[in-house]
């Protein structure tokens, strides 16, 4: 599924100064999917006026189907920001580390991965072993690696660059941001 959004009308000049970036959400469940895009959201709203923004939502069940792997994992090597959304309290499915490693293995040109994990029960051996996991395929894929976890956001570094600014201004947007829903009952 595939959505685009955008702040201005762009004319044809527009589109030359102002870059479309591509963001693949992949989510767990309902939950996960509306915090997704609830991060989506805010970097739109706060990125909208530089940049065009276009997204593609892939829950992790239908990454079991090989057409649709095959097309979430194309989605995914050509993503600017990839976002994974999941519960923290079961490991990551092997239909979704298949996934991964499909769109690691090519060139892919993502500059951040940024992981929302639900830590309701703590850090429980699940969190570290999935957080660890999506770390570690940033790593691998020369992205920046985000996690927000018990309220928080942690940043790691690599060596892949965005264009001038851009990077820049969503680091600060992300960084900046401290009033991001939480998972819970009330909301």
């Amino acid at each position: 599924m595939q959505h685009k959004t955008s702040s201005l009308p762009f004319g044809r000049s527009d589109l030359e100064t102002n870059p479309v970036f591509n963001v693949l959400i992949a989510y767990d469940d309902f939950e996960a999917g509306k915090h997704a895009k609830r991060t989506y959201d805010f970097l739109v709203e706060n990125l909208g006026g530089d940049c065009e923004f276009a997204n593609q939502m892939w829950k992790f069940d239908v990454l079991g189907i090989p057409k649709l792997h095959e097309m979430a994992a194309k989605d995914a090597s050509e993503a600017d920001i990839i976002i994974v959304s999941c519960h923290a309290a079961g490991e990551l499915s092997d239909e979704f580390k298949a996934w991964a490693e499909i769109w690691l293995g090519v060139k892919c040109k993502a500059i951040a991965m940024v992981v929302l994990l639900d830590c309701a029960f703590g850090w429980t051996a699940e969190a570290q072993n999935a957080r660890a996991y999506l770390a570690e395929a940033a790593r691998r894929g020369g992205m920046e690696f985000f996690c927000e976890a018990d309220g928080t956001m942690h940043r790691e570094h690599s060596t892949k660059l965005a264009a001038p600014g851009t990077f820049s201004a969503l680091v600060g947007a992300i960084e900046r941001e401290t009033s991001f829903s939480r998972w819970g009952i009330n909301e």
